[in-house]
């Protein structure tokens, strides 16, 4: 067997192996580092399927494969961390944090609010959302509802703008609770909506046939440039107000 068949399941392993990583330092409440390596697997991610692209060598195994990496990468992740965020904003009524093995009397306790749970709702939403793709089959050049790497990258950049572009004003709005259970709610149901959104792959490099990706591309040059980590917000606020308004005619 050519060993080309086994690039792309190599490189969404890298995905995968991303993720799990992610998903330590998230546990952790480490969520830079966890932020850094969800942008690894997003970046394994987009190169998995241009390699399955460019090598022709598509498979049903790799589709599955697929998006049982993105679940735990683009799913399991940012539910924790938004579950790290509002643990944050939210009354705590726990107990003081200890290195020692003991549960004696405490095994059956939560030392963390409860409402802090929403935040892996994202998670279910986003499981769900993979489930419905991998049996849609309008979403092969675009896509119906929020693509998972955009809506991980969407909840990472929060611990990121609070770390390293911190503000009174942007801190009072990312740690409030009813901000982040509003955000949770929204990402959910962009993950699932019935909204069309143009897709990133180019089937050639002409500016006539991708005028809206290109100019796409430019914006979040310019956004990042200018706003660093809250580009990433701005951004997917920008490629969905995109796909909404501008006609389908100018998305080939």
């Amino acid at each position: 067997m050519a060993i080309k068949r086994y690039v792309p399941n190599f490189i969404t392993h890298l995905n995968l192996l991303s993720g799990t990583i992610a998903v330590i330092f998230a546990v952790q409440g480490n969520l830079i580092m966890a932020a850094v390596f969800v942008a690894a697997g997003v970046f394994f991610d987009f190169f998995d399927g241009l390699a399955a692209r460019v090598l022709d060598v598509k498979s049903e195994v790799g589709l599955q494969l697929d998006s049982l990496a993105d679940v735990v990468t683009s799913g399991v992740v940012p539910g924790i961390v938004m579950f790290h965020m509002l643990s944050k904003a939210l009354p705590n009524p726990g107990a003081a944090s200890t290195n020692e093995w003991s549960i004696q009397g405490t095994w059956w306790e939560w030392n963390f609010n409860t409402l802090a749970l929403i935040g892996l709702f994202i998670t279910l939403a986003s499981a769900f959302r993979l489930a419905k793709f991998n049996v849609d089959n309008r979403q092969t050049d675009s896509f119906i509802g929020l693509p998972t790497p955009a809506n991980a990258m969407l909840i990472l950049s929060l611990p990121l703008i609070l770390t390293f572009q911190p503000g009174e004003m942007v801190s009072s709005l990312l740690l409030n609770e009813w901000f982040l259970i509003a955000l949770t709610l929204l990402s959910c149901y962009l993950l699932n909506a019935e909204i069309k959104l143009f897709g990133l792959k180019f089937s050639n490099w002409t500016f006539a046939d991708n005028k809206l990706r290109y100019f796409f591309l430019l914006l979040c040059l310019v956004l990042i440039v200018i706003f660093r980590f809250i580009a990433i917000p701005l951004i997917i606020v920008s490629y969905v107000l995109l796909s909404v308004l501008v006609p389908a005619k100018e998305e080939v």
